[in-house]
């Protein structure tokens, strides 16, 4: 089953899509944000989903680090209810508490450039959230 992840910002959006077994999670693509046009980042994020033929899409859900929805929670979960409301298939929200905070210090190991991290960070975080979800259900061997 292939699943795209979703890391919301305000900015940019991180995409990352699963291999067709539902395995492994791969950075994708880092779509910039419409402004206010929400229904053009959304347009793009379904293309993505028809492209790669998703079957699900898990949508970041940034909870405070007590487990807490706070305001950008509260925002992730109103825009995933809206991408579900336009994609063919189930959206679903993931905890991604400290995604982006992992992907830029591992990229920082890697002696990225902070210009080079700021391109790439989105979508890594994206990855590092779907491959939590993808672990998550995978079925038992």
């Amino acid at each position: 089953m292939r699943v795209i992840g979703i890391d919301l910002g305000s900015k940019r959006i991180g995409v990352a899509t699963s291999d067709a077994t539902g395995t492994i999670a791969s950075p994708y693509t880092v779509i910039q944000r419409h402004g206010r046009d929400r229904q053009a980042d959304h347009r793009a994020i379904a293309a993505i989903a028809a492209e790669m033929k998703a079957e699900r899409v898990v949508v970041g859900l940034p909870l405070s680090l007590s487990g807490d929805k706070g305001p950008a929670a509260q925002a992730a979960e109103a825009e995933a209810a809206e991408l579900a409301a336009v994609l063919p298939v189930p959206v679903e929200t993931w905890d991604e508490r400290l995604t982006t905070v992992s992907a830029d210090r591992s990229m920082m190991e890697m002696r990225m450039k902070a210009d080079a991290r700021r391109r790439v960070v989105d979508k890594v975080a994206a990855a590092i959230l779907l491959q939590a979800w993808l672990d998550a259900h995978r079925s038992p061997a």
